[in-house]
């Protein structure tokens, strides 16, 4: 059965444009020009996943974020600003499961909708589904729970976006154990997307900078310089 997608923004271009692409995909697409609309359908007749801008009139996406998780647990993706972390971490604080900034890639868009439904699909109970359920993975203070897309240092949340967890899952996989640029990219994205190399790099900052906030002694990513990346060996 067919993924449906709400899309909300005030831009209907983009509307139209993602519309078309999705549907190409094999998606079905609901179409929503402002949150105020948008929050009584996603409750009413939830999707499998929404896409939201965050800058829009009447209803932002953030107030629509808070609005919906306090009924639905509905996975949102956020379009943002270039470079807002003000806006990512606002809504990552509110609990959206990842954010794509603008302008953006369609294809790296679709990319990161099918990995959330494969999160949501491996997060059912065993019976309901073929595939089986990944294990924790636990490496010293590190705990990772792939079926819940939870992560923990030292008993601590750390809140990742799919994109950050799948590359530390990546490393942690294998500690000590080096993995270029290539790998990591190919470990997050899965689909025939391109990103450079300063994409990866972005990443690891931002995961470095999560950690540090629960933890400022934390130096579990090593950088080996004209390599790539590894996770400490405890």
């Amino acid at each position: 059965m067919a993924a449906t997608i709400a899309l909300v923004d005030d831009d209907r271009n983009i509307l139209t444009s993602l519309s078309i692409v999705l549907q190409s995909e094999g998606f079905v697409t609901r179409l929503y020009s402002d949150g105020e609309a948008a929050l009584k359908a996603l409750l009413d007749n939830p999707p499998d996943i929404a896409v939201c801008d965050i800058k829009m009139p009447r209803m932002d996406g953030l107030e629509l974020l808070r609005r919906l998780r306090e009924k639905s647990a509905l996975p949102v993706i956020f379009l943002t600003s270039k470079d807002d972390e003000l806006d990512e971490a606002l809504g990552l604080a509110l609990g959206a499961d990842d954010y794509i900034s603008k302008p953006f890639s369609q294809r790296l868009l679709i990319a990161r909708i099918r990995a959330i439904l494969r999160r949501v699909e491996l997060s059912k109970p065993q019976a309901a589904t073929d595939e089986p359920i990944s294990e924790p993975l636990v490496r010293g203070d590190l705990e990772m729970d792939p079926a819940r897309h939870r992560v923990t240092w030292k008993g601590r949340d750390v809140t990742l976006t799919v994109t950050e967890f799948l590359i530390l899952e990546s490393l942690a996989q294998r500690p000590g154990v080096v993995k270029s640029r290539n790998q990591l990219m190919d470990a997050a994205y899965h689909e025939d997307v391109y990103v450079d190399d300063r994409t990866i790099d972005s990443h690891i900052k931002r995961l470095r900078r999560k950690f540090r906030q629960t933890d400022p002694q934390f130096d579990g990513i090593e950088t080996l310089y004209g390599a790539g990346y590894r996770f400490a060996e405890a």
